[in-house]
């Protein structure tokens, strides 16, 4: 499916790497101005630079795991761009750990990016999205979804994503649309330096990641993107609240 989103004003959180960058390409292929959010201004920087997109890529950095640094990252992209029609929240962190492992701090950072930050990005830009009658679209999990006994708090902050957006849907209806997007896993660099990597056995971690779905394979950051899109574009105007599985099965249930 091809995806016209000429002049369409964007911007994506955590747009320097995994499904985030993917999304940025994705919205570039199809025309879009692109604000692109990393945690940092050097981050970001170097992802625009690699990128190469010219005046169709603007820099919008900021750490929105507080408060502060979603109405910076929001108002660089609206001072770039002269507005906004879509809103993709993509920034994300987590790490497998037992309940133990755990500590404020941890329990900290993973909530304030996934679920702070997705809210306070979006009430940033809802000024601006309400005006051009534009969309939301977050990034949850299958985690989200299910419980998932080695990534409790990653759950817990990704199952608050996928109800918030589904909250946020009735409250912002009929003029701004707000769905999900819910992979399992993806080949990206955060799975494999925050799980893969980090195991005794990588080669079996690895086996095993890919094991989990009942498809046996991983999910790529640019199919993400397509699902991203999609949700985005006008195909998809019927839609709001809606938390999209794109996992190889691993939701379905089980076969046995």
């Amino acid at each position: 499916m091809q995806f016209d989103f000429t002049d369409k004003r964007v911007l994506v959180t955590g747009g320097t790497r995994g499904i985030g960058r993917a999304t940025v390409e994705a919205f570039l292929a199809a025309g879009a101005r692109v604000a692109v959010n990393g945690r940092t201004a050097g981050s970001t920087a170097s992802a625009i630079a690699a990128l190469g997109s010219g005046d169709s890529l603007v820099a919008a950095p900021g750490n929105v795991g507080t408060v502060a640094g979603c109405e910076t990252a929001v108002g660089a992209a609206l001072d770039a761009l002269g507005g906004l029609d879509v809103l993709v929240n993509s920034a994300g962190v987590g790490k497998d750990g037992r309940i133990e492992d755990f500590d404020e701090a941890a329990w900290d950072e993973t909530l304030d990016v996934n679920l702070k930050g997705t809210f306070f990005c979006i009430r940033a830009a809802l000024p601006a999205l309400r005006q051009s009658k534009g969309n939301i679209v977050n990034l949850a999990s299958d985690a989200g979804l299910m419980g998932d006994g080695t990534l409790t708090v990653y759950s817990a902050s990704k199952g608050g994503v996928v109800n918030m957006t589904r909250a946020m849907a009735l409250e912002l209806a009929p003029d701004i649309r707000v769905n999900c997007v819910c992979p399992g896993y993806v080949d990206t660099d955060m799975v494999r330096r925050d799980g893969i990597e980090q195991a005794d056995d990588p080669a079996a971690a690895e086996q095993a990641v890919i094991d989990y779905a009942p498809l046996k394979t991983l999910g790529k950051p640019s199919e993400i993107a397509s699902a991203i899109l999609y949700l985005a574009s006008e195909d998809a105007r019927f839609i709001t609240g809606s938390a999209l599985q794109i996992d190889g099965g691993s939701t379905a249930g089980h076969s046995t």
